[in-house]
């Protein structure tokens, strides 16, 4: 499988910072600090698991995954405010 530029490489529940980055592209400034670390993890689950490049299953997920995927996606806000 050939991929055109580093978008279409699969990411996983193991790449926080990624996962992060995608749903900031996704979502934009819709979430501040506040309110990404209010997310409910069923609704984030979702999220993560419909962007195109996401290639990790639901039953590989854990509470440790989606907390770092919060927190770099804070991260991710903060750089870009």
């Amino acid at each position: 499988m050939a991929f055109e530029n580093l978008d279409d490489l699969p990411i996983h529940w193991t790449d926080h910072e990624d996962v992060a980055m995608k749903l900031y592209e996704k979502f934009g400034d819709d979430f501040t600090e506040s309110k990404i670390y209010r997310i409910r993890f069923t609704e984030l689950i979702e999220w993560v698991l419909e962007l195109p490049s996401f290639s990790g299953k639901r039953e590989d997920c854990s509470e440790g995954h989606l907390e770092q995927i919060q927190a770099k996606w804070v991260y991710e806000w903060r750089d870009n405010q």
